[in-house]
């Protein structure tokens, strides 16, 4: 199946995703600063540059999207008919980075927690508060 849109165009609508700042991550960015936590954000000195990272406590929050690191719902399980071979292999090849990525900072101390975009819809605000608040105040 070839592309619908020109070359062109499919460019600035991939260069409109963003890779940070997300709708997500704001939603989770606000909900932990209501509970009272304070956090740095994309620490390049750590591996996977975590979304939120949370020095003393040496936790750190991933907030991902369903689609680009493959969640189980129903948007990650969705592939692109136009070049889905690419697709395929782009989509695992993020997934198998996520899972490395976590890999050393476990390795290095931290605690790692993924918040799929899917979970920050309004109605699911109370069981990801509790879980976040859960994880930030174990014991690593």
């Amino acid at each position: 199946m070839t592309d619908q849109f020109t070359a062109r165009k499919r460019s600035v609508i991939m260069q409109a995703i963003r890779g940070k700042d997300t709708k997500p991550e704001h939603a989770v960015r606000s909900l932990v600063h209501r509970l009272g936590y304070r956090y740095r954000l994309h620490v390049r000195k750590l591996p996977g540059t975590p979304d939120l990272v949370f020095p003393s406590r040496r936790k750190v929050i991933f907030v991902h999207g369903c689609f680009w690191h493959r969640h189980h719902c129903r948007k990650g399980r969705s592939t692109p008919k136009t070049r889905a071979r690419f697709w395929k292999e782009k989509l695992e090849s993020n997934k198998g980075r996520d899972v490395k990525h976590r890999r050393k900072l476990r390795r290095l101390g931290w605690g790692v927690l993924t918040v799929w975009e899917c979970q920050t819809a309004s109605k699911k605000t109370d069981r990801l508060s509790e879980r976040i608040r859960r994880f930030l105040n174990s014991i690593p």
